[in-house]
Parts: structure tokens; sequence; C-alpha cells
């Protein structure tokens, strides 16, 4: 893997470590001609090697996963090391997430979710959070986890919330994988949302057989300031460096 914009360092958790908490970053994958799934339906059948060491990385960093429920649900989520917090607006929790050791799994929903009775039978009160009326408010979201500890926050999409995300500003970061393949056919795209605008600032560009893996910070007006590394950063090595 060799760092083509960015630190002089071949250690992924120097990488990727967040510049200061508290810090929510998501992370998405996608092919080149930008589709956010294969053919499963999943990201996990477009990913690769190099995506899934930048993951494991990433979650080894995490205080906490957020993860909208229809993603978790598709992808086939399991309760993890590290907690996972569901995003949805109807209190939907995934099967396979159900009778997780207690505050393993969190679920961020609406006072008026349908499903919110049944959540807290299946995660107990407690590990419910009631965030806003026919929405989920992202931003008092990640203040309620900062209140809780959780500072350093991955969230693992999908595409229609990094959309809420970026639409309500809570994201400070995006890190993407472009996996060097075409796949043609009708599939999303990583952000699902309404028309928005957020410019980005490019942190650190990776290159590991062809798989480009970047980090973008999200520019804010008076807002955290990426590094500027110069051309003399630039690595021309040949061959493939090591984490």
């Amino acid at each position: 893997m060799r760092v083509l914009v960015g630190p002089e360092t071949d250690d992924l958790t120097r990488i990727y470590a967040a510049p200061r908490t508290p810090w929510l970053r998501v992370n998405m994958v996608s092919t080149v001609d930008g589709a956010a799934t294969g053919e499963s339906g999943r990201s996990g059948s477009i990913n690769n090697a190099a995506d899934k060491r930048v993951f494991d990385t990433l979650r080894a960093l995490a205080d906490a996963i957020v993860v909208g429920a229809g993603t978790a649900r598709i992808e086939g989520y399991r309760p993890a090391e590290t907690p996972i917090v569901l995003v949805s607006r109807r209190g939907d929790v995934p099967e396979r997430l159900r009778g997780a050791p207690a505050g393993s799994v969190l679920l961020a929903t609406t006072a008026t979710a349908a499903g919110l009775v049944e959540a807290r039978d299946v995660l107990g009160h407690d590990h419910v959070l009631t965030l806003g009326d026919d929405r989920v408010d992202l931003a008092l979201l990640k203040e309620t986890l900062v209140a809780r500890g959780l500072v350093d926050l991955l969230s693992e999409g999908g595409p229609s919330l990094l959309g809420a995300l970026l639409a309500q500003g809570v994201a400070d970061e995006l890190t993407t994988t472009v996996v060097p393949r075409l796949i043609g056919g009708d599939h999303p795209r990583i952000v699902a949302a309404p028309p928005l605008d957020v410019p980005l600032s490019l942190h650190t560009l990776l290159e590991d057989d062809g798989t480009l893996l970047a980090r973008w910070l999200v520019e804010r007006r008076g807002g955290f300031e990426a590094p500027r590394w110069g051309s003399s950063h630039l690595n021309h090595r040949g061959g493939r460096g090591t984490a």
C-alpha cells in the first residue's frame, strides 16, 4: 500500500487517526463507475483485501459504529466488539442484532416510531434513544453518544444515512475506497439524498494494486482545516508498502 498524498508512514492506525474528538467519519466503498453495491445488493460483493484492511483499521479506532438499520439488515450485521448504533425512523431492530449483550446495540429512532415499544423490549429502555419526532436528529445523536464517552464515531452508511449526515452537517469526514472494477447495471451511489453541495478537502490518498483509498474532510466555514501536503510529500516509490 503506497501513500500518494498524506503522511509518510505505512501505519494505517496513524494514517487514519482522527485529528481531534469528537469526530464522526463515514466509510464507503464503490466501483470506478460509481456503484455502491454489487450483484448481491451488498457492499461486501465489491470490496477487496485493501478495503478490508482499512475497514478493520477504522473499526479498531472507533468507539461506536453508526449504521442505518436497513443497511445492517441487508449486510447481515452481527454484534461486534465495538457498540453498534442503529439509526431507524421506524424503530426497526434487524433480526441478527436481537439478543445481543445489553448495551452492545443501541437504537436511535423517533418518538413516533411504530416499533418503539418493541425496540425497548428487545434492547432495553436505556439503549433506545428517541431523538426527534418524525426524523432522527443526527446532530443530537452525535451529542448523545459523545456524552456517553463515545467520541470517535464511525458510520458505515448506507447511502441514505450518509446523505442525511451530510445534509444535517454532522459528518466530519468521508473515507472512500474505489475498487478497480466496472459493473454497469442499476446500483445505488454512495450518497442517496436530495441535491446537496458539500465541499471536501483531500487529506490522504493511498493506492494498493489499483484500489484508491482516500480520506476527505468536510469543509465548514470556521471549522477544521485539513493539513496540506506539498508535492514533496507525494510518494513515488515503486512496489507496495506494508502496514
